[in-house]
């Protein structure tokens, strides 16, 4: 079973947290929601509580294939000035795991040097924070182990994409047909 982190901070956007939980459960990961903070009940920008499955100090995440962030803010800035975090990042970049992040939340990985000679994206005028990436405007960008997206707009084709990377392209496929997305 391929097993998936998402850390949810104050402030996290929504739709991108809870889009690639939805399609990654449906296509059979297990996804723990992480909360960075002291509490399991995170409230997103736009004032939308979500409970969170752990307290980040509380989960083994020797096992997890997959790391996610979500963007919105000040959720994005909460999760870059979590150290825990980014030591946690920093180590399974080492180790070749796979990291995503959406909207703003790839600038943590521009802000970390991960994203250093590797093509990324990110939401309009977050592109500074890509520090040594190659910007582009896709909707999803993957380079090696790293995807960014864009946008909550981006948000179902940024779970596709992670999808595929994990179980391979027929099970994004079959799961982009069940919800009547594209085509």
């Amino acid at each position: 079973m391929k097993k998936v982190s998402i850390f949810l901070a104050p402030g996290f956007e929504e739709v991108e947290a809870l889009t690639p939980i939805d399609l990654l459960r449906r296509a059979g990961a297990q996804v723990t929601i992480v909360s960075i903070g002291e509490e399991k009940t995170v409230t997103g920008s736009h004032q939308i509580a979500i409970g969170a499955d752990v307290l980040f100090d509380e989960m083994d995440f020797s096992e997890q294939d997959l790391f996610i962030l979500p963007g919105g803010q000040p959720g994005t800035n909460n999760l870059k000035a979590c150290d825990r975090l980014r030591a946690l990042l920093e180590d399974a970049d080492r180790k070749g795991k796979l990291l995503a992040a959406i909207c703003a939340a790839p600038t943590v990985f521009g802000d970390m040097g991960l994203l250093k000679g590797k093509k990324a994206t990110c939401y309009p005028g977050c592109e500074d924070g890509l520090t040594g990436a190659e910007y582009l405007t896709e909707r999803v960008v993957t380079d090696k182990t790293i995807t960014t997206s864009r946008g909550v707009g981006t948000a179902i084709s940024f779970a596709l994409s992670l999808i595929e990377q994990l179980f391979g392209k027929e099970k994004s496929e079959e799961i982009r047909r069940s919800i009547i997305y594209g085509h």
